[in-house]
């Protein structure tokens, strides 16, 4: 093989790209806000632990590290606080828990975060998924026809709340 053909360089890595930011509006719970900030500290202070390494001929881990600082800067910035506690509670709105009933009578509540914060295991849902949608704008009492992938299932409205953090 010609030498013409290899790269030669210092030993660094070329930045890896970045991650894909959501094109929807990023609106975070005061929790949600408080996480980015906590998750962005959190990762300078393991970029600085890398960087302080003696032995650093594998750079991988600090460009990673490097990407994801420069993810939770963009998610940051494009933050929208919304305090679910500055929400009537007559309909289901961002930040909000619900309590729902489906035909079987199984009771589940939600919570509808922003995409960063959202866990399904903790009943925490963003905004822009169909359960989300399908539940925003509900009231107590109403039913709302939620669209999953192995057909829709109906959920009565049985409660709205304020999360307790």
């Amino acid at each position: 093989m010609s030498r013409a053909f290899v790269k030669e360089g210092d030993g660094a890595l070329d930045p890896l790209p970045d991650l894909p930011l959501s094109t929807h509006p990023n609106y975070v719970t005061l929790r949600g806000l408080a996480d980015l900030q906590a998750r962005l500290q959190q990762m300078q202070t393991t970029l600085a632990a890398l960087k302080s390494r003696a032995e650093r001929l594998d750079k991988l881990p600090e460009a990673a590290a490097e990407r994801d600082i420069r993810y939770l800067e963009a998610r940051l910035r494009s933050a929208i606080p919304v305090d679910p506690a500055q929400h009537d509670l007559l309909q289901v709105a961002f930040g909000l828990c619900v309590q729902v009933c489906d035909p079987l009578g199984r009771e589940q509540v939600y919570e509808i975060t922003g995409e960063d914060e959202a866990d399904p295991t903790l009943g925490r849902i963003s905004a822009h998924s169909p359960l989300a949608r399908a539940l925003i704008g509900a009231e107590v009492g109403d039913s709302v026809t939620w669209k999953k992938p192995n057909g829709p299932i109906e959920l009565k409205i049985s409660a709205i709340t304020c999360p307790k953090d």
